[in-house]
């Protein structure tokens, strides 16, 4: 299979709810393919965490477009742990993205025209080989619309609550259940009903509800999926 997958390069995108475990599965997809993942969602929470480092207001376009013009973004291999990590500005800023403070906010940040252009054009010039697995909201209908596969990422919305709750509970023991489940409420809303790219599936796109799957099972059924496109 690595000779095929070796043979031809295909862009994967992943989209779906927040904390459906896009991110995780992505990677793994990836990984297996030897291809390159780019956690899109990463993107717009560093994005975020500048402007709340930097207090630009979000209701000010001039204030937002010159706040841009001071970000840069990559990816970087960890090498403790292998993952694809996001810096800003040089810094890894892979563990202060992942707080409340930027979930309540990025929703918002990623609403903003001017933001989804500047992140759209680095994510267009990541894929222009090919070969890679990025994640996110609009990765299928606006970025990569001519992607080979477009999976489309869904559970039952307590399920993912509950996952959320986990992965912050394990960082904030004080957090509680019922501040996860505003909080995604929120954001289904606000990333779903935004102006400019709102969530949506692409019709061309397979759904992967992952809601009674392990990760395991899920990955494989990607693979497989993928497999058969590297083969077309």
């Amino acid at each position: 299979m690595r000779q095929i997958e070796s043979m031809k390069r295909i862009i994967i995108t992943v989209d779906g709810w927040s904390s459906c475990g896009k991110s995780t599965m992505a990677r793994q997809l990836a990984k297996q393919l030897n291809y390159i993942f780019i956690d899109s969602g990463a993107m717009y929470r560093a994005i975020t965490l500048y402007f709340l480092r930097n207090n630009t207001d979000i209701k000010d376009l001039t204030s937002v477009i010159a706040a841009l013009k001071n970000i840069q973004l990559s990816f970087q291999i960890n090498s403790s742990n292998g993952n694809n990590e996001i810096w800003l500005n040089g810094e890894n800023v892979e563990q202060f993205i992942r707080g409340m403070e930027v979930a309540e906010k990025v929703s918002e940040v990623a609403a903003i025209k001017q933001v989804r252009e500047f992140a759209v054009k680095q994510q267009q010039m990541i894929g222009e080989k090919k070969g890679i697995v990025m994640d996110g909201r609009d990765i299928g209908t606006a970025v990569f619309p001519n992607a080979e596969l477009k999976i489309f990422m869904t559970a039952d919305n307590e399920v993912r609550v509950l996952r959320r709750f986990k992965e912050l509970s394990d960082k904030n023991p004080s957090i509680h259940i019922e501040e996860i489940r505003s909080n995604l409420a929120q954001r289904d809303h606000m990333d779903s009903t935004r102006e400019v790219s709102p969530l949506r599936k692409a019709e061309d796109a397979v759904v992967l509800d992952n809601s009674h799957l392990t990760p395991d099972e899920q990955l494989q059924l990607a693979l497989g999926w993928a497999r058969e496109k590297i083969q077309d």
